[in-house]
């Protein structure tokens, strides 16, 4: 069986001023910028939680972002560059001094998210050399919920609009072995209204305050 070199997982998060706008009409700034804390936080402890798990570092233009990860027992990377793709790769060339070799690339709105779905989608890649590519979709079916690149640099970072396919049509360009992990886990994320709900039916504790 090949033998996995241990993940760093990055979680990019853009800002807690003005975050999560599109959930504006159920929530008020504050709720808002409250619910990122948290959804940040639990982020955190799953993938700390995780086997196979070495680093946890978040990269942030907004240094409030940086003190909450900070205090959760996350690493923190200030980015300088401007949009999310970009800070991942800058996170990426920021951690390739320090040989990581396997990036587990994690939103910071999955309110389901646990240290056994992360395991999950790490186990994925069992018996399979690199270079690989692993995705979480959203339930959407369009988007990325988790992407997992071996080695880190195999294929750009492409979130955004209908990211699933994107990152697909980059991992046949690059040779790599490219696997879907569909996880309940994984699959939500917090954008809309609509998600809110839903997350609220399924009970998760992330969204209760305190």
């Amino acid at each position: 069986m090949h033998v996995h070199s241990p993940a760093v997982v990055v979680i990019p998060v853009r800002s807690l001023e003005g975050a999560k706008s599109r959930l504006g009409d159920v929530l008020d700034a504050e709720e808002r910028r409250e619910l990122v804390e948290r959804l940040l936080r639990q982020t955190v402890a799953a993938a700390l939680a995780t086997p196979g798990v070495r680093r946890v570092v978040v990269v942030s233009p907004d240094p409030e972002v940086l003190a909450v990860a900070a205090a959760a027992g996350a690493e923190g990377l200030h980015q300088t560059s401007a949009g999310l793709n970009p800070g991942l790769v800058e996170a990426r060339h920021a951690l390739a001094a320090d040989g990581a070799w396997r990036l587990l690339i994690l939103p910071g709105d999955l309110p389901a998210i646990t240290a056994d779905a992360l395991s999950m989608l790490l186990r994925a890649a069992d018996g399979l050399a690199a270079p690989l590519v692993v995705l979480a979709p959203d339930r959407h079916g369009r988007g990325t919920n988790a992407l997992m690149l071996e080695p880190a640099d195999i294929i750009a970072p492409n979130f955004g609009r209908d990211s699933r396919l994107a990152h697909g049509r980059l991992a046949a360009a690059a040779g790599a072995v490219y696997r879907e992990v569909a996880d309940d886990a994984l699959a939500l994320d917090l954008d809309t209204p609509d998600d809110l709900l839903l997350a609220e039916a399924l009970h998760t504790e992330v969204l209760r305050a305190g």
